[in-house]
């Protein structure tokens, strides 16, 4: 463990004017507090806090970050107290150390709705002081450090949650080096198999190859001489998760494997990157499509560098990144650059991004999201690489890698992305699921009126995006919903004699513990509760007699036994709609629905109406319906289509083609229906598939009874 003195003497070296009174009480007080407390390895438990001092001391950090360190687990796991941290070491640290226990006790790899909210509440905490993160962040790499003391669940249940969160945030946070270190050490659990396999692979490629980073080092460098540039050259090779995760992505083996090797230049100026850059490129050649200009164009935590990929030494791709010593310290720090310190004054690196405005972005959303949607969301922004594109006014939007028309105009507005029904780059008029390249130059184009698709979900990749569509489509849906909704009560209660009242439908939502009669509507009318549910829950009696079979043959009320009847083709009429009967002669009574235009026209013959109903039940399907659809031109789409029908549990009797076209089929398709809540069922299916641009049921008036 490091003493008092070595640590006071380790801020020191960057911070010469660090409260060191303030560092020894911190470090004495922590010690007490811990004393008799064992490490699961059996070292005393102090030596865990100072571990993480020692780490944050690597990124130059201000006292208070250091202090906290060495406190961080005293509120949550001593007799320490959050008003004697504050009486002893003041608001500033206490508040910190607060902040950090309340992390701690975050699950965050729990259950799906509970870890949103507890990343909500991360997130929350950064936003107040992102040194709350820093210090969490040495937490986990040292824990990760000395894992091996732990039980092996225990293990990969912390190695799962620094895979899943720590590393990427850290990623986010512009500290590459912590990421790469913390995937390492996880992949080390999780995978020791994998890892040890890509470590003897190298071993063996560097027995029959010599020492390649050394000698790709040299060669840059001997070319640098030659051009009068000064600059350091660092190499190594990439970390054994790296390589293994990008084998799995390319699914491609190790001997296939280019660029595993990665390289630094540091130059003292901007000016150097670029004559470096120009040296590089004509001493190899460049591979195309890995060129990255993060200097002109920087990451929103601050990170700027050229990134290229030549073809070196024996054909093998490596990987060069070019920066300023400025530039590189924030490259190694991130967002932590803000509170670096050196020659005992705050260093104001001019490149170093201001921790607040960085924070806004990534908790802007938090009150708007579903736990679904903010999960996702989470988990895109901190695993996404960026690319750069202009408005037509030459402002610079920065999207995540993959992100399309769609995503650019839901990142300027909410308002823009509902409304837009195309887009141009560099002026000409593009798809919207275009994938957008750095550089490009934007326009969207919008329409009033225009609403978000359901397809559109499957072309975004940001979660803003996402959540944005959603939301629309729920919104819409529900109206949609609540519609249907009220159509298939009314047939539902006037099956059983009664009305569906207000009242009604609100002491039902009560019983069923509903928020309301409009959200049962809803609920009715997107089949995530039947109408008889409704009905046996209201009249438990009426339920009953409803479950008997009504025949088939005989399933209307108000004709004479011996007399026939048909279901007029026009309107089709189905059990659970009002129905009127009209007499033909010589084929009996006809039954039509009560609003059906083809009754006009014996409105003055009231002699040939008929008042009919449909017997209370449950009826057979066996009540052919047309209805009209228009679904996308592509394979299996149509198959698809038969088979929601089929899971319906409804019977296709016929199928005819209207209108073919390269990208839409219409078509009329006869399904057998047991009633209107059934006819309602098979629609809503249909409708929320995708693939189906419309649906209507069919009504004809050229066809005569």
């Amino acid at each position: 463990m490091i003493d008092v003195e070595d640590l006071v003497a380790l801020v020191h070296n960057y911070n010469p004017r660090s409260n060191a009174d303030l560092i020894r009480r911190a470090y004495a007080y922590g010690k007490q507090m811990h004393e008799g407390q064992k490490r699961h390895s059996g070292d005393d438990y102090f030596t865990h806090p100072v571990a993480v001092a020692a780490i944050l001391t690597e990124q130059r950090l201000d006292d208070a970050t250091i202090v906290t360190a060495l406190l961080h687990d005293t509120i949550e796991d001593t007799k320490s107290t959050y008003t004697e941290v504050q009486r002893l070491f003041g608001d500033e640290v206490a508040e910190l150390v607060d902040g950090v226990t309340k992390l701690t006790n975050l699950q965050l790899s729990s259950a799906e709705s509970k870890q949103a909210e507890n990343f909500r509440k991360l997130f929350m905490a950064m936003s107040k002081d992102l040194r709350v993160i820093l210090v969490k962040l040495a937490d986990r790499l040292h824990n990760m450090r000395t894992i091996k003391s732990m039980r092996a669940e225990k293990q990969a249940q912390k190695a799962r949650e620094t895979m899943e969160i720590f590393a990427p945030l850290a990623g986010r946070m512009g500290m590459q080096w912590m990421r790469d270190e913390l995937e390492d050490l996880s992949f080390r659990v999780l995978n020791p198999d994998a890892r040890n396999s890509i470590i003897r692979r190298f071993i063996t490629l560097q027995r029959e190859t010599g020492d390649v980073v050394h000698k790709i080092t040299a060669d840059i460098r001997n070319e640098l001489e030659k051009a009068r540039i000064e600059a350091d050259v660092y190499g190594r090779a990439k970390k054994p998760y790296s390589i293994w995760r990008k084998m799995q992505e390319k699914d491609l083996a190790f001997s296939s494997l280019s660029d595993i090797y990665g390289f630094r230049v540091i130059t003292a100026t901007e000016t150097d990157c670029y004559r470096v850059l120009g040296v590089i490129h004509q001493r190899w050649r460049a591979v195309p499509g890995r060129f990255k200009d993060y200097i002109s164009q920087p990451k929103s935590n601050g990170y700027r560098s050229i990134h290229t990929t030549v073809s070196g030494r024996d054909g093998k791709r490596v990987e060069v990144q070019i920066r300023t010593r400025q530039m590189h310290e924030v490259a190694e720090a991130g967002v932590a650059a803000h509170w670096s310190y050196r020659e005992g004054e705050r260093a104001h690196n001019p490149f170093a991004v201001d921790p607040a405005r960085w924070i806004a972005g990534i908790t802007e959303r938090l009150d708007e999201d579903d736990h679904d949607d903010f999960m996702e969301n989470v988990k895109l922004e901190m695993y996404t690489d960026q690319v750069f594109c202009f408005t037509p006014k030459g402002d610079v939007i920065q999207m995540p890698r993959g992100a399309t028309p769609l995503d650019y105009a839901y990142a300027i507005h909410t308002r823009i992305g509902n409304s837009c029904v195309s887009a141009k780059i560099d002026g000409i008029r593009v798809p919207l699921w275009t994938r957008l390249k750095n550089g490009q130059s934007v326009e969207i184009i919008t329409a009033e009126g225009q609403r978000p698709q359901a397809s559109w979900i499957d072309i975004v990749t940001t979660g803003r995006a996402k959540a944005a569509i959603r939301r629309s489509l729920r919104e819409e849906d529900r109206g949609r919903f609540v519609k249907l909704g009220q159509e298939l009560a009314r047939a539902a209660f006037d099956h059983v004699g009664r009305k569906a009242t207000d009242k009604a439908l609100r002491t039902a939502a009560k019983m069923l513990g509903l928020v309301d009669e409009t959200d049962l509507l809803a609920q009715l009318g997107s089949a995530e509760l039947t109408a008889r549910k409704v009905i046996e829950t209201l009249y438990p009696e009426l339920a009953t007699s409803q479950a008997a079979e009504v025949d088939a043959q005989r399933p209307v009320v108000g004709l004479p036994p011996t007399q026939t009847y048909n279901r007029a083709r026009c309107c089709q009429p189905v059990p659970g709609e009002r129905i009127v009967g009209i007499t033909y002669r010589g084929q009996g009574v006809v039954v039509h629905a009560i609003d059906c235009p083809a009754l006009e026209e014996f409105e003055e013959q009231p002699t040939r109406w008929v008042d009919l109903h449909w017997q209370a039940g449950r009826h057979a399907a066996v009540h052919t319906v047309s209805l009209n659809l228009t679904i996308s031109n592509d394979a299996g789409v149509l198959g698809h289509i038969c088979t929601l029908i089929g899971g319906q549990k409804a019977n296709i009797s016929d199928l005819h083609f209207v209108d073919r076209k390269p990208d839409y089929y219409r078509l009329l398709v006869d399904v057998d229906l047991r009633d209107l809540e059934h006819l309602h069922a098979v629609m809503t299916a249909l409708e929320a598939e995708t693939d189906v641009a419309q649906i209507s049921r069919q009504r004809d008036l050229s066809k005569k009874p």
